[in-house]
């Protein structure tokens, strides 16, 4: 099946939940609206409206085929490929994502790792890589076609990366620098940072401890 080139961003944030529950269905043939909905963290007309916008409507009293459902979903997501990937930065951060078997499974395959500390180049990774100097980076992504990379480096150093990265020609960037990134129109960039995720989970402990305080005071 072709991507359908008209999925909304918001929809699309959603599929790769989508996917991988659909992807631990192993030997499921088929699935209610209901069930994937509640799988997914998601209400069942989120879902279907989500998955209309793919072409698929599901059969009423039969739910969703689920492989043709996930092939669909792959399809969409641009996951009938392995998409080499490339990662800057070898900190216990960018050793920890290189040796994430997950990748793998999921259609993404590390093809190198660089670092601008000298003296860790050569180190063994998984896989049979190496740890390469900064020097190398542009004839890494020419030699493997990588498009996507990540960057987990210090803040100070995410830009310069950014700049570099996107002068060899990737176009998608995964950033876990806690900094706001710089690119051109036309390069993709998502940021994961842990700190402001941390952050979020203790505003929402903490707006249930007043909550609590506000209920008790009204005793």
């Amino acid at each position: 099946m072709q991507p359908s080139g008209r999925v909304p961003e918001s929809t699309a944030a959603r599929l790769p939940v989508y996917l991988r529950v659909l992807s631990d269905l192993a030997g499921v043939d088929s699935i209610s609206s209901e069930e994937l909905a509640a799988a997914c963290g998601v209400s069942s007309a989120q879902l279907r409206k989500d998955l209309a916008v793919l072409g698929s409507h599901g059969t009423r009293g039969v739910g969703y085929d689920v492989p043709g459902l996930r092939d669909a979903l792959a399809a969409e997501l641009g996951l009938e490929q392995d998409w080499p990937v490339v990662i800057v930065g070898g900190g216990n951060l960018g050793m920890a994502l290189a040796n994430y078997a997950g990748f793998l499974s999921r259609g993404f395959r590390v093809v190198g790792i660089v670092d601008a500390d000298q003296l860790r180049a050569g180190e063994a990774v998984v896989g049979g890589l190496v740890i390469q100097p900064m020097a190398d980076l542009a004839r890494i992504i020419r030699r493997t076609h990588a498009v996507i990379a990540v960057i987990a480096t210090p803040a100070e150093g995410a830009q310069p990366v950014a700049d570099e990265l996107v002068a060899a020609g990737v176009t998608g960037i995964l950033n876990f620098a806690p900094v706001v990134l710089s690119v051109p129109a036309g390069v993709a960039v998502r940021d994961v940072d842990l700190g402001v995720e941390l952050q979020l989970l203790a505003f929402h402990e903490q707006q249930r401890s007043l909550g609590r305080d506000s209920r008790r005071e009204g005793e």
